[in-house]
């Protein structure tokens, strides 16, 4: 199963669910449930330590600058809608299926 993955190649962004368990024993992708990336975070969920944990994983994930990892909705939720500028649809596909 793939996540839910919205190109724009005008702005060179894709947008996407994820999916946050905060307070994991490590931080790793755990898949994908309902079209939402599921990802595991050492970080708890307060003082905004989640988000910022999660921005910087998929940062060095993907080999891009942590300011390219923007959180568009749900920074108060555990699901919550990722943009990235900078990669491909492709590339994101790559790494799910590299890490599984």
């Amino acid at each position: 199963m793939t996540p839910d993955i919205t190109q724009n190649p005008e702005r060179g962004t894709i947008s996407f669910q994820v999916r946050v368990q905060p307070r994991a024993s490590k931080n790793e992708l755990a898949g994908v449930i309902g079209g939402a990336l599921k990802i595991r975070l050492q970080a708890p969920a307060v003082e905004n330590r989640a988000n910022e944990a999660l921005c910087e994983y998929l940062a060095d994930l993907l080999k891009t600058p942590k300011s390219a990892v923007r959180i568009l909705s749900g920074d108060r939720s555990r699901t919550k809608r990722l943009e990235i500028r900078g990669i491909t649809k492709q590339q994101l596909l790559a790494l799910l299926t590299h890490d599984a």
